[in-house]
């Protein structure tokens, strides 16, 4: 603060008025420099933390898109992945950081309103006072300065009035001691005389009653209203300087208080990192891909010196006639594939999922029969309230026809019966699965009412005949008491009899494959081989190594060379009437 000068610096001596006065507008202008310079600095400040409640709100936007754009997708396969404990840990990773996001929020919030919102009224407040001080101060110099102006004009007067009188009375004198002049002239200038001294005695009164009430407004000025108008100003000033002192202690505390809340989202987050388990997300994934099927068995001894027929054990990798005929035959002698590869449809798989693996099947008969005894007990609501209705319209006819339901309670009776009938069914396959009954006969499938609806080909039913022993393992139905057997028949001869299926090309194994599924062929990297059938779109590829060993072998095992003057030799397999 510019400090006042003493009074009696300002009021040394009446003579030199218009040196006190400028100095007083000196200072008066030296003021109003430093209290818009703590207004300008108010004004950056409030600036400043606007710009940073601004990048707050930006922030944490930006946390809450990141946070948004990993949340898994409803109803998707990603969102099956978040029930292992790693991932259910960055779930609970996304959704703390948009907690801490929030945080931020209101961080930009409250600076919003405690600061930014508070200075600004503030500071239009300041400009009014500070305004209403400087007015007072200019009105009292202004004053001042009249006063002055008022007591130089004053002496001014007395002083030429005390001149005129002086050169009246040297007049009156010369004109009283020359003889010549009459006595009228000497009487004249006696009264001239007279009058001049009168009018300095008149103004000698005036300046002495105007410089009286100049010293009292004077002294009134410097010591009363000039030091009250400045005292104002530093009033105003220093609660400025507090008042922004207080605001940069808000800017902290309102950062101090989202702390432990963000301290918690931390924890929560640590929380949720020390929760991963391996050994448990390991189990499931063995849960989720476990297939069921039994380890192959060993491979028998096939001895060649013998004239005899090559035999081939249940679970050779090779596929070969049998001895007689009594097994059913679906296709050539080359075309003995079993599951998966003996059904290659693009399409969806079979109502009863026997192309999957026995423990996958379980799965997804378990959780058909869970959608459907949802969707049973949505119908039955639907009819409980229909119910509901029509005896309120029953009691109340003037709020409706009671018969309008009836149509809609008959289409929901029949819904909730095809449902369990479905139910039925699907729960029948599952206990089959489960080994809790035998493997179903031709005329329990009938009585299911699928046996109808399924391709009656010798290759589809051969996959959905195919059920799951209680032991977990795919076996053929080759039961004594209701099999589906095909008798040896000449048909059966001609159909042994067809040709192969000519080569399209040939390939080369880039790797080694261990074909231990039937339907697939053993290959060592670097073997020569015919293909025979190209990728369908499955990921399998049929070739031949000579005319008793063909199978499947996966398409990215193997470099194919497709002859271009091969014709389309990719017939369908023969299909076998049951």
């Amino acid at each position: 603060m510019v400090s006042l000068p003493h009074p009696y610096v300002l009021h040394a001596a009446v003579s030199a008025p218009c040196l006190c006065c400028r100095k007083g507008k000196d200072q008066f202008d030296n003021l109003e420099k430093h209290t818009q310079w703590g207004i300008d600095v108010l004004e950056k400040y409030i600036k400043f933390v606007k710009e940073r409640t601004e990048i707050e709100l930006s922030y944490a936007k930006q946390l809450r898109n990141l946070s948004k754009k990993y949340q898994p997708k409803k109803n998707s396969k990603e969102e099956e992945e978040y029930r292992y404990t790693s991932t259910r840990a960055f779930l609970a990773t996304l959704n703390e950081m948009n907690d801490y996001a929030g945080q931020h929020e209101v961080i930009s919030e409250n600076m919003t309103s405690l600061i930014t919102g508070e200075l600004t009224r503030y500071v239009q407040e300041l400009k009014q006072e500070r305004k209403s001080h400087f007015h007072d101060g200019r009105k009292a110099q202004q004053h001042i300065e009249t006063c002055w102006k008022q007591l130089e004009a004053s002496k001014r007067r007395f002083e030429r009035d005390c001149k005129e009188a002086d050169r009246a009375q040297q007049y009156f004198e010369k004109m009283d001691a020359d003889i010549n002049v009459t006595k009228a002239d000497v009487e004249k200038a006696r009264q001239q005389a007279q009058l001049r001294h009168q009018m300095a005695e008149d103004s000698k009164a005036e300046y002495s009653s105007t410089l009286q009430k100049f010293n009292s407004e004077q002294h009134e000025h410097y010591y009363t209203h000039i030091p009250n108008i400045f005292q104002k100003i530093q009033e105003m000033e220093e609660r400025r300087i507090v008042r922004i002192g207080e605001s940069m202690k808000t800017f902290a505390e309102v950062d101090r208080q989202v702390i432990p809340i963000i301290g918690k989202c931390l924890d929560e987050i640590t929380k949720a990192a020390e929760a991963v388990d391996h050994k448990n997300d390991s189990q499931m994934v063995i849960e989720a891909f476990k297939s069921g099927f039994e380890p192959p068995g060993d491979i028998d001894f096939e001895d060649f010196t013998q004239p005899m027929k090559r035999t081939v054990s249940e679970s050779s990798l090779s596929n070969s006639r049998g001895d007689g005929k009594s097994e059913p035959k679906f296709g050539s002698k080359s075309k003995g594939k079993l599951w998966p590869f003996i059904k290659k449809n693009k399409g969806a798989g079979p109502e009863d999922f026997s192309n999957l693996p026995p423990e996958q099947r379980r799965k997804k008969l378990q959780q058909k029969v869970d959608e459907l005894n949802r969707d049973i007990q949505k119908e039955m609501d639907q009819r409980d309230a229909l119910t509901k209705m029509k005896d309120v319209y029953i009691k109340n006819p003037q709020m409706g026809d009671a018969a309008s339901v009836d149509h809609r309670l008959a289409e929901l009776g029949q819904n909730i019966e095809k449902l369990r009938l479905e139910v039925q069914k699907f729960e029948g396959w599952l206990a089959e699965v489960e080994g809790r009954l035998p493997a179903r006969t031709e005329q329990s499938r009938r009585q299911s009412g699928v046996y109808e609806a399924q391709n009656p080909s010798g290759v589809n039913s051969c996959a959905q005949d195919r059920e799951s022993s209680p032991d977990g393992s795919y076996t053929e139905e080759q039961s004594q008491e209701t099999e589906m057997k095909v008798p040896a028949t000449d048909f059966d001869d001609e159909f042994d009899d067809e040709e192969p299926l000519p080569t399209i090309g040939t390939c080369k194994a880039l790797y080694t494959f261990e074909g231990q599924n039937e339907g697939t062929i053993s290959v060592a990297e670097g073997e020569m081989l015919y293909v025979i059938e190209e990728d369908k779109g499955d990921g399998w590829t049929r070739i031949r190594r000579n005319e008793d060993e063909e199978g499947y072998v996966p398409t990215s095992y193997v470099e194919v060379y497709l002859d271009k003057n091969a014709k389309d030799v990719h017939k369908p397999l023969q299909k076998i009437s049951e």
